[in-house]
């Protein structure tokens, strides 16, 4: 038998703390459980749905353009989802048609639901019968209640589905449950493919798409004039297809900013509104998800351009360090085109100084000029108003109080592993 004195020496110091040292290695010992509980949930909301529908070849032509349309992308970042699959026979019926890819994906994103129904949820709605949205519906192009799945629980146990229309008919029928995750995610076999005649429509694909007429019919004309006067619409244009993220100022927004927007030079008007763009696809989930900075077209080099892009709950904001803009909607969505409305127009550090917040100096019996303080610590001649200044620094602050409870948080979980 191996003597008990063989064990590591800082065995035996748990043995012996100080009431003090106990009290703090079990505050430490909760944060590391907190740590590793939130660990456990976050993993457990994860899935594929490509994995889930690869178990069964009936689904794999399915399955094939989920992936093709990137929307079994958009599927596994959701948290909360109902898919609606169909068998490789269903399928057929679409694929004979000669649709392009972006009208499959249209049609397809009507059986995402963005709710969680499974087996049981089915036979116990309320009233029999209920309408729920689906990913069509963000797309921007469903009209009226186009974008909505009507689900029906009918006589001897079957349950329908159907495009909610005023015309609504009841064209598929639930044939059994793939795969199911508790309010998670749920995997349906429906018998036929949902369609409507908006779904159905042409769509061009992204190179097709003029972005400034999109714009300026989503009432984004003000920020679609500039956008021309700048010449940057051609590089927003040149990037449509490898993926483009807009955010457009509201006409308001920008009509209140106009007068700052002369004073500025050419160069930096163009990078002004190249900084509202960024080079990639984002969804709203995306963003919700992917907290932190974010390049834009204007970065290049050494020049960041970047903004910080953060949320809380459904809230998404995005902080320069000069003003801080709120997404208001979403006004396009077609991959790999989105377009977002935001309240405000987005001010980069790089043009616009924030102003800090001097210390009290002390008192002198010597009076200064009125402007000598300005001349010496004032901001570059494109700063914004003293209101915008309070935003970033504000901001500012709270970015710092979250470092410090992070720095405390890592600090915790480090005491408590070295001390259990």
């Amino acid at each position: 038998m191996v003597p008990h004195t063989s064990r590591p020496s800082f065995y035996h110091s748990r043995l012996i703390l100080s009431p003090k040292m106990t009290s703090f290695r079990g505050v430490a010992t909760t944060l590391v459980l907190i740590y590793q509980l939130h660990l456990f949930f976050s993993l457990s909301s994860a899935h594929n749905i490509t994995r889930i529908l690869a178990k069964d070849p009936e689904f794999s032509t399915f399955n094939h353009y989920l992936s093709a349309t990137h929307l079994a992308d958009e599927i596994n970042r959701r948290q909360t989802i109902t898919v609606l699959a169909v068998d490789n026979s269903a399928m057929s019926s679409i694929l004979s048609k000669g649709y392009s890819l972006y009208t499959i994906r249209n049609i397809l994103s009507l059986h995402v639901l963005v709710d969680y129904y499974g087996a049981k949820k089915l036979h116990q709605i309320t009233d029999g019968s209920t309408s729920t949205a689906s990913m069509f519906q963000s797309t921007g192009s469903a009209t009226g209640t186009s974008g909505y799945v009507n689900i029906t629980d009918i006589k001897g146990g079957k349950v329908a589905f159907g495009v909610q229309e005023d015309d609504s008919k009841l064209t598929a029928h639930y044939v059994k449950s793939i795969f199911e995750k508790a309010y998670n995610i749920s995997v349906l076999h429906i018998s036929q493919v949902l369609t409507s005649p908006e779904a159905e429509a042409p769509t061009a694909s992204p190179s097709d798409l003029i972005l400034t007429t999109i714009l300026e019919k989503q009432g984004c004309k003000a920020f679609s004039e500039i956008l021309k006067s700048t010449g940057a619409d051609k590089t927003f244009q040149d990037t449509v297809d490898g993926g483009l993220t807009v955010f457009c100022p509201s006409d308001s927004a920008v009509s209140k900013f106009m007068p700052k927007f002369k004073t500025l030079s050419p160069a930096n008007k163009t990078v002004l509104v190249l900084y509202h763009g960024m080079p990639v696809y984002q969804s709203l989930q995306m963003l919700r998800s992917g907290n932190g900075a974010v390049n834009t077209l204007a970065t290049e080099g050494d020049n960041k351009f970047d903004f910080t892009v953060q949320n809380d709950g459904d809230d998404v904001t995005l902080e320069t360090d000069v003003v801080t803009a709120k997404v208001m909607g979403t006004l396009k969505d077609q991959e790999p085109l989105i377009i977002y409305k935001i309240d405000k127009v987005l001010l980069p550090r790089e043009i616009y100084k924030a102003v800090k917040t001097a210390a009290p100096a002390p008192k002198s019996s010597k009076k200064k000029p009125k402007n000598a303080e300005a001349d010496a610590d004032g901001p570059s001649a494109d700063a914004p108003s003293d209101d915008e200044s309070e935003v970033a620094d504000d901001k500012n602050g709270a970015r710092t109080t979250r470092m410090s409870i992070v720095v405390t948080a890592i600090v915790g979980l480090y005491f408590g592993v070295w001390l259990m």
